[in-house]
Formats: C-alpha cells, structure tokens, sequence
C-alpha cells in the first residue's frame, strides 16, 4: 500500500496486522530513501542505521515469503511513495500486489507541518503514485474511507483476493515491535487508537497553510485530482 505523509497509513497497517494471517513491513525503503536523497528528516541517522540501506536487501525482504509461515500468509507492506525507487530500479515491484492511498494535500500539508515543517512535492508522493497508478489493484482516498471502514476495507480485501474479517475495525492501543525506530516522532495519536478515527471535518483552505508551502500545495492538488478520479468510490 503506497500512500503520502500524514495519512491513514499506520492505522491502515495496524488494521491488517490484527487479522490472525497478515504480518506487516513498517517503511522498509526509507532508510534506503534517507541515504540516497540526503534528504534531513528526524532521527534521520538512527533510521537509516536502522536499515537496511541497500535497496537490493531492502526490496529482497519486500519480495520474500513472511517471516512467520506459521501464521501468516498475507505480507502487508506500508510504502511511502515518495520513497519509490527511480526507473530502472522497480523490477521487484512486479511480486507485489499492489493499492493507492490518497489524501488531500491540504489536509496532509496541516498534519505534516505540526511535526516538520518541509515538505517538497517530491516527498507528499503524489507524483509516484501517478507513477505507480496502473499497478494498482485499487485507490482509496482517506476521505471516503473514514466514512464507511467497513464497506471499503472488504472492498479493499475484495481487491487483493483475500476474505475480510472483523478483527480488522479494531485493535489494542499501543506501540508494535513492527513499528519503525520513527513511532517516537510520528505514531503518537495511532498509538492512542484502537480503531478507524471519524469521518474528516472541513478542509483547510490554501490559504490557511503555511505562504512557504502555498505554491507545493497548488501543484500537489493538481497532481491528486487526476489520482482522485480513479479512487473507489461505494455508492
């Protein structure tokens, strides 16, 4: 599931890890990300050496069979896409299925800037999930999902070929061992949940982001408006 920053893709992943046959891979290209791009996140040295920073060895662990046969038979990755290898470099991405998860860039841009205050086009993904777009099994937008959890999660397991199950509307408050060495700056609200969050309230307005980002904000709208026509909309 590639998604950008500051969407529902955490309580996403943890809604598949509570299902009894799903283990999950926490952002397993961003200490490669980190490397190559020099770009300065926090904890940006202790992710990296959390690694792995090769992206051979980083997409060999995405490619291969879950850790846990025992339980598991589904591997649910959480990508962030700006971490989307250039061309030339996604060969393995044809293992993997794959799904879009989408957010207004406004209200990704309010979230974000809480917590770091830069955020260039290339690192809200949206132009690798364009990228990405004829990949995907399926595109949600955050939006719709948190109006209706139920009916789009088993529209979503519809998609992958795999039964839904109850198990994933909610799950124990709390950290996971398979959260990033990253929780301690970015999981503090998912930590608190124990299910889907309510349905968004209104959307901030250019306006009330931050003059810096103004003009990334009016590009990323542009480039999520052509992924948003072809999200799953449930009548």
């Amino acid at each position: 599931m590639w998604s950008g920053p500051r969407n529902l893709s955490t309580a996403m992943m943890r809604s598949w890890e509570n299902r009894p046959d799903c283990e999950v891979i926490d952002e397993p290209l961003y200490a490669w990300h980190l490397a190559e791009t020099g770009m300065d996140h926090p904890l940006r040295d202790e992710v990296i050496a959390s690694g792995p920073a090769d992206l051979r060895e980083a997409t060999r662990r995405c490619v291969e069979s879950p850790a846990d046969s025992s339980r598991s038979c589904i591997s649910y990755q959480k990508h962030m896409s700006a971490h989307l290898p250039p061309d030339g470099q996604r060969e393995w991405l044809d293992a993997l299925t794959h799904g879009l998860l989408l957010r207004h860039p406004f209200r990704v841009m309010a979230s974000y800037t809480q917590k770091w205050e830069l955020l260039p086009l290339h690192e809200t993904g949206l132009p690798q999930q364009l990228a990405l777009l004829d990949r995907a099994r399926v595109v949600i937008d955050s939006d719709d999902f948190l109006r209706a959890p139920r009916a789009y999660l088993e529209a979503m397991c519809e998609s992958f070929g795999v039964p839904f199950v109850d198990a994933m509307l909610a799950w124990p408050a709390g950290g996971r061992s398979t959260d990033g060495i990253w929780a301690s700056v970015w999981y503090d609200s998912v930590k608190q949940s124990t299910g889907f969050g309510p349905p968004p309230g209104p959307l901030p307005t250019l306006r009330d982001l931050p003059i810096a980002l103004q003009s990334v904000a009016a590009q990323a709208v542009d480039l999520y408006n052509e992924l948003h026509a072809h999200r799953l909309l449930l009548r």
